[in-house]
């Protein structure tokens, strides 16, 4: 079993690595596989975080896929080192944001080995000018790997999401992050059912492309929430493509509101989980 990401010293689990006074929550969004849309997810989360007042930042440590910048519509900014060293991030939606994306062409493969991984998971955090953060949101890749013990070997991330799509075998692969994370004592805030139903725009009936209820009964299962579930929408595929999160540009979509929803649920989550670990600390 992986050391835990925080903790006291003395207690058996590691310490952050990472010092990042600034920022009050670490949230970080994963999933069992990719193609769940688990990226537009952390987006729309950030985006809603930061249109509900919060300062947020959204950090794209999924190294190997980085889209996070062309979702945000800053695909084409170039960070520069402000006045102390560090990247400026660039912000997109009122969202400070920084990925790998920045600095490696689009075209050209990554392929890094672990300790890169992690070197570049500790440079993103470390040498970016975040200043004061509510909540910095990290799209982690999808599956158990690398990047996601390096995070929580750097940082002391307050939570964890989930995000699947309703099918057996998809929802299989989150059994193993749901594992991974518990493993490593990050609380998992809850789950996100994504691409729950879809809906006809033109007469407005909706029908379940995948299966059903899978989401539902491995959250009660294990004991988290789910977060809520969010419809099969083209539209949260078009804003995701133009550079435009729907949480902002289609505010009034049920996709929208699924992920504002859902992101103030994520607050009071991780509300509850601070005020366990203060008790636990006393």
């Amino acid at each position: 079993m992986h050391e835990g990401c925080h903790g006291k010293e003395g207690s058996g689990r590691k310490t952050a690595a990472v010092s990042l006074p600034g920022i009050r929550n670490i949230l970080a969004v994963g999933s069992g596989k990719g193609g769940v849309g688990k990226s537009t997810a952390a987006a729309n989360i950030a985006v809603s975080l930061a249109l509900d007042g919060a300062k947020v930042g959204l950090l794209d440590a999924d190294i190997y896929g980085p889209n996070l910048p062309q979702m945000m519509g800053i695909g084409k900014y170039s960070p520069k080192a402000g006045p102390d060293n560090k990247l400026e991030p660039p912000v997109g939606f009122g969202v400070k944001v920084i990925s790998m994306g920045f600095f490696v062409d689009s075209d050209s493969p990554v392929i890094w080995r672990g300790p890169m991984v992690h070197g570049a998971i500790v440079q993103l955090l470390s040498e970016v000018s975040w200043g004061e953060l509510d909540y910095l949101v990290v799209d982690l890749p999808p599956g158990t790997g690398d990047a996601q013990l390096s995070l929580c070997q750097s940082v002391p991330v307050s939570g964890a999401v989930l995000v699947s799509t309703p099918q057996s075998v998809a929802l299989s692969d989150v059994r193993k992050a749901l594992s991974m994370f518990k493993s490593l004592q990050v609380p998992v805030l809850g789950l996100v059912e994504n691409m729950a139903e879809f809906a006809c725009p033109h007469c407005g009936k909706t029908s379940r492309v995948f299966s059903h209820g899978g989401a539902k009964e491995l959250a009660e299962k294990h004991g988290i929430p789910l977060l809520g579930s969010v419809p099969l929408d083209p539209l949260v595929c078009e804003t995701g493509e133009s550079g435009a999160p729907v949480a902002a540009s289609q505010p009034g979509s049920a996709a929208a509101k699924a992920f504002r929803e859902i992101a103030a649920k994520v607050v009071e989550r991780l509300s509850t989980a601070a005020s366990r670990r203060g008790t636990q600390d006393f």
